[in-house]
């Protein structure tokens, strides 16, 4: 164009793609993560409650369960004999055997023998699944609400149970090698736990403050 040999730019039209890279932020160590678990006390409010909190705050620190997983665990998923919980597959996720935390089995068998039986008969419920809110809901939004909100009492750092999750899984790249991770966090595809990998998340941010313009 600019020595008149055509009008028109043939290349106007190209849109080249690119790989869009989330950066991954606001990351609990293992530290802070347990520092969560531990802080949270079962002594006050309703024990009936407190009690469920804990063991699903503990599923969320220690296995890197999704909110979704914890709404469908049944009891015949918890294996308190081989301490083993079986997280089934989803459409999005893959199933994975994982293991308890020996301080988790202790109050799972509390759980399963004392709290829950109580839970069902304060609500009058006849059902498998493995935490159950004290309403006559069935949904656990209300609950993990709750728990939300007392650990950002906690840790100022805290933001969500999705953050928890995250933390965990970026943790876990630390100590394990990607394919384990990949089945530990019950990803369908390597290429989704390649996203929580640091090493690729330091080179953005390098890349993010030099070039950024107001860095």
């Amino acid at each position: 164009m600019e020595e008149n040999y055509r009008l028109e730019n043939i290349i106007e039209q190209i849109n080249i793609k690119g790989v869009k890279q989330e950066v991954i932020h606001n990351i609990l160590t293992s530290d802070e993560l347990e520092d969560l678990y531990y802080s949270y006390q079962t002594q006050i409010g309703n024990p009936l409650a407190r009690k469920r909190n804990k063991i699903m705050l503990g599923l969320l620190v220690y296995q890197g369960l999704t909110t979704s997983n914890l709404q469908k665990l049944q009891v015949e998923n918890i294996q308190l004999y081989k301490g083993k919980l079986d997280v089934l597959g989803t459409k999005k996720s893959n199933g994975r055997l994982l293991e308890i935390k020996p301080w988790q089995l202790m109050e799972l068998m509390e759980y399963l023998g004392e709290v829950r039986p109580k839970i069902l008969e304060q609500t009058n419920k006849e059902t498998e699944q493995l935490f159950l809110p004290l309403g006559t809901s069935f949904k656990l939004q209300n609950s993990l609400a709750k728990i939300t909100k007392e650990l950002k009492a906690i840790n100022h750092k805290f933001i969500d149970v999705k953050q928890i999750r995250t933390s965990v899984i970026v943790n876990w790249l630390k100590q394990h090698n990607l394919r384990k991770v990949q089945y530990l966090a019950g990803h369908r595809y390597i290429s989704s736990t390649e996203r929580y990998q640091q090493d690729d998340l330091e080179s953005l941010h390098k890349t993010i403050n030099t070039f950024h313009p107001f860095s």
